[in-house]
């Protein structure tokens, strides 16, 4: 449960205009959609992803680090991370588990004999859209327990994206026709509630010591 008394206390000491802007963005921010990505060994294609994430208001972001411990390239994301979720795993089984237990179906981002043309692709279902390496792609492991394909439509010569343009491209396409749509993608209130809080937080310069003054004053 969300202390409404401490979100309420952290939101004193932010501007009006702060606060509105939080409620405008959040109106926008969906988990119908979850991005995920295996791997992805040049870091800024990491950051990258997770800036698209949040200008099209994916909250959250999935990476898998089982061969590549990932960092966040700050330049690049250009603050995204303090907005955006990110899970870590360190292995594609976990990743598919958490993601399936959460309801999401496993949608691979990659040409395949099955896969599913972009302006095609149902959106109704939760889906959490995998990105594989750059030179790679992704794993026989979540090929192979992949609920469907997915794939951008190309007319030239080259047969492959940047993953960070083919995540741009996707993750933009996808939530426009979310929110053209009668689909319920929105947050649930409390969900709001706790990027209300964290995103307080994450607003706040010596956040820790605001914070200890506030359960000194108010202690449980």
């Amino acid at each position: 449960m969300i202390d409404l008394d401490y979100l309420a206390f952290l939101e004193n000491i932010l501007t009006d205009n702060r606060k509105e802007r939080f409620l405008h963005v959040l109106e926008n921010r969906t988990k119908h959609f979850t991005v995920a990505v295996e791997d992805v060994y040049q870091m800024h294609n990491t950051s990258a992803v997770m800036r698209s994430c949040e200008v099209f208001g994916i909250q959250e972001l999935n990476v898998i680090e089982q061969r590549f411990g990932k960092r966040i390239d700050k330049e690049i994301a250009l603050g995204a991370q303090k907005w955006v979720d990110i899970n870590r795993f360190d292995s594609v089984e976990g990743c598919l588990s958490d993601l399936r237990n959460k309801g999401y179906q496993i949608i691979a981002t990659t040409p395949h004999e099955q896969d599913c043309m972009l302006e095609d692709f149902d959106i109704s279902k939760p889906s959490a859209l995998f990105f594989g390496t750059e030179k790679e792609g992704l794993s026989a492991a979540i090929m192979d327990n992949a609920d469907g394909f997915l794939k951008i439509p190309m007319v030239g010569f080259t047969e492959s994206l940047n993953i960070s343009v083919s995540a741009a491209i996707i993750i933009q396409n996808l939530t426009n026709r979310l929110r053209r749509s009668d689909i319920k993608w929105q947050l649930f209130d409390e969900e709001i509630l706790v990027k209300r809080l964290d995103w307080a937080k994450n607003s706040i310069k010596d956040i820790k010591r605001i914070e200890a003054r506030y359960y000194e004053e108010n202690p449980r």
